[in-house]
């Protein structure tokens, strides 16, 4: 699925360690999403968008989004005809929420769990 754009599910663990250097001290990964090259993880602290770039992906953008930085989200899950959920997430000094495609093989229910838990602090 991922040739058409959707993220997919990947183990937290190994995302957890493949991208150690960009976690804090003791901060853990409660969600990872693989979309092609780039992924998303969701840990106990923020939301990280690894972004890369060009031909070869050596060039990497990092979003780092705090969730107190979250204002609301919003998830739609998939249906019958349309199999992709997305996910809206809306940050305090933006207009335009940021959007994410998950296949319909993600668990959108999880990744809205994991948000609730972590945005409502």
């Amino acid at each position: 699925m991922a040739l058409f754009g959707n993220a997919h599910t990947i183990d937290p663990g190994k995302a957890a360690h493949e991208y150690a250097r960009l976690l804090g001290q003791g901060e853990q990964v409660y969600g990872a999403y693989q979309l092609i090259r780039d992924a998303i993880l969701l840990t106990d602290k923020r939301m990280i968008m690894i972004d890369k770039q060009g031909m070869t992906g050596k060039k990497v953008e990092y979003h780092s989004v705090p969730y107190r930085s979250i204002t609301h989200f919003a998830v739609e899950t998939a249906g019958h005809f349309d199999l992709d959920a997305e996910l809206k997430i809306w940050v305090s000094g933006s207009g335009t929420p940021i959007e994410k495609t998950f296949t319909k093989g993600v668990d959108i229910y999880e990744v809205q769990a994991i948000l609730s838990q972590f945005v409502a602090r």
